[in-house]
């Protein structure tokens, strides 16, 4: 059993920094995940949990998150009833939302050590494990088949679902990016895809370059460095080689004016980040 990579880690802080720092109405309220972690007195004092530093981050990890969960929600009332979460991390919408999750299959994938972690951890802390939510390892290191071990934990693909991953393209090839889609393009009819890609540093504005460079080097100095950066033109190629014909982008400009118009506070998302949607045709 192994906790959370740092990534994760640092995803579900940020949440829960949302919750702490930013004045209401929150765009997501997730401190689900600071109890799972249980960090160390004084982890608000990280430098890159930094109240100044991380504030557009931790709203455009708020605005990621809010985003997926507005999707299933809104797929559950067509009738979708699994719900794929690649690169799961320490994702919390079943903890949070147990009357809407009661209606599906959640089938969460990472890391086999990552997972036995979590499943104790929801124990430890009286969540439980729900009879409907599904941990499912695959050690990537070894090659394994996530697709693979999806089916193997009862997944049914020749029912729509929808499937989210997040924060996880950076950390591919284009040619892994390029199966996954694949993967997901031979969906059943019905299905429903969000995936996230960050965008090369010359289409930020300016405020966040210092922080994704920071984040640049970091990732590199943990042993995960960035891999793939995409522009909105290459997303949608992408896509369409792999056989996805019913694509969206929806720019962190578009997320903002979703989700922080009105607001007093000047809160809004970094810009480093987009996602492509798609929808299997029937």
């Amino acid at each position: 059993m192994q906790p959370p990579n740092s990534t994760a880690v640092r995803t579900a802080l940020w949440r829960a920094l949302h919750v702490q720092l930013d004045a209401p109405p929150h765009i997501l309220e997730d401190t689900t995940g600071l109890q799972l972690i249980a960090p160390e007195k004084g982890w608000q004092q990280r430098p890159d949990m930094d109240p100044v530093f991380s504030r557009r981050v931790r709203a455009a990890m708020a605005a990621r998150a809010r985003f997926v969960e507005d999707l299933i929600i809104q797929e559950i009332s067509g009738g979708i009833a699994q719900y794929v979460i690649l690169g799961a991390g320490l994702d919390t919408f079943a903890q949070r939302n147990p009357a809407v999750a009661s209606h599906l299959h959640i089938y969460e994938i990472d890391e086999p050590g990552a997972l036995e972690w979590k499943r104790q951890r929801l124990i430890e802390t009286g969540y439980g494990v729900p009879s409907g939510l599904h941990f499912v390892g695959v050690d990537f290191e070894k090659g394994q088949s996530w697709w693979d071990s999806l089916l193997q934990a009862g997944f049914n693909p020749q029912q729509p679902a929808v499937i989210a991953c997040t924060g996880v393209t950076l950390y591919l090839s284009r040619e892994a990016i390029s199966q996954l889609l694949r993967y997901i393009a031979g969906m059943a009819p019905g299905s429903k895809a969000a995936i996230t890609f960050l965008l090369p540093q010359e289409m930020l504005e300016e405020e966040d370059l210092v922080l994704q460079q920071a984040s640049v080097k970091g990732a590199k100095a943990s042993g995960n460095p960035f891999v793939s950066f995409f522009t909105p033109e290459q997303v949608r190629e992408l896509a369409a080689e792999s056989g996805l014909k019913d694509v969206a982008i929806v720019s962190p400009a578009e997320l903002k004016a979703c989700y922080f118009s009105g607001r007093t506070d000047g809160l809004a998302p970094a810009s480093g980040e987009m996602f492509l949607t798609a929808a299997i045709g029937k």
